[in-house]
């Protein structure tokens, strides 16, 4: 079976955030990815594969294809078996429990894809992103999730607002801040994680309570900063190490 101009249009189309807004849909690639989200409570829309992808996915939503055919409609310089549209779920509630990871302004679809996994992985159920943070459903974040997407709850929110109504203590990463390893953490609270090249912006730095950092070992010591997704490792891990 080959692909229809139509969903070939719409495949396309869904590079880009308004169209994904628009249909509520977005792309997932790679057998172990879309194999991990078939798994999960997310709604396939049509799931697009090779004769040797099997799944239990009914008939009716599988368009068979070849290759050629793949290789067409992917993004991946080495095209998988399979691609799949899914639909966007609604957002859910503030649970307001435990840890929450709030991100401000991150750029990079790597970054947030990895931050997304390190939530996952840290047991970090919530995490809030400014409204200028990239898309999670942009495909690049998707495909560095890895899946972990399906498990987290993400929520765009007004970042300035949300920190002024929340309850729970507000931590920030600076190279001013009390060393982590010696700072009591609490089991909940907001950690808030700055963009790439400018760090937390001066508007949320004035709603925060805590400032923690991360301090060098090097004897050098002329390393500026750590990548966000590294830092937020560290960090998470040091919130959860005694809980």
């Amino acid at each position: 079976m080959s692909i229809s101009k139509n969903q070939f249009k719409l495949i396309t189309s869904l590079s880009q955030k308004k169209y994904r807004q628009k249909h509520k849909l977005f792309i997932a690639e790679g057998i172990k990815v879309v194999q991990e989200i078939l798994n999960s409570s997310f709604e396939l829309e049509t799931l697009f594969c090779t004769d040797d992808f099997s799944s239990d996915v009914l008939e009716e939503k599988i368009v068979r294809v070849s290759e050629a055919d793949l290789k067409k409609i992917s993004n991946l310089k080495t095209p998988n078996k399979a691609l799949g549209i899914f639909k966007i779920p609604d957002e859910k509630p503030d649970s307001n429990n435990g840890l929450t990871l709030a991100l401000d302004a991150i750029n990079d679809p790597g970054n947030l894809g990895t931050i997304i996994r390190l939530c996952d992985w840290f047991g970090v159920a919530e995490l809030i992103c400014s409204k200028d943070t990239v898309d999670c459903y942009n495909q690049k974040v998707v495909q560095a999730s890895m899946g972990s997407l399906t498990r987290i709850s993400i929520r765009y929110v007004d970042l300035t607002e949300y920190l002024s109504e929340t309850q729970k203590p507000t931590f920030i990463a600076d190279m001013d801040g009390e060393n982590v390893y010696k700072t009591s953490l609490p089991k909940e609270g907001v950690l808030i994680m700055g963009n790439e090249a400018n760090g937390v912006s001066d508007t949320i730095k004035k709603l925060i309570t805590h400032k923690i950092s991360i301090p060098r070992f090097g004897d050098i010591q002329e390393t500026e900063s750590l990548n966000v997704a590294t830092a937020t490792a560290i960090l998470l891990s040091e919130f959860k190490r005694n809980y």
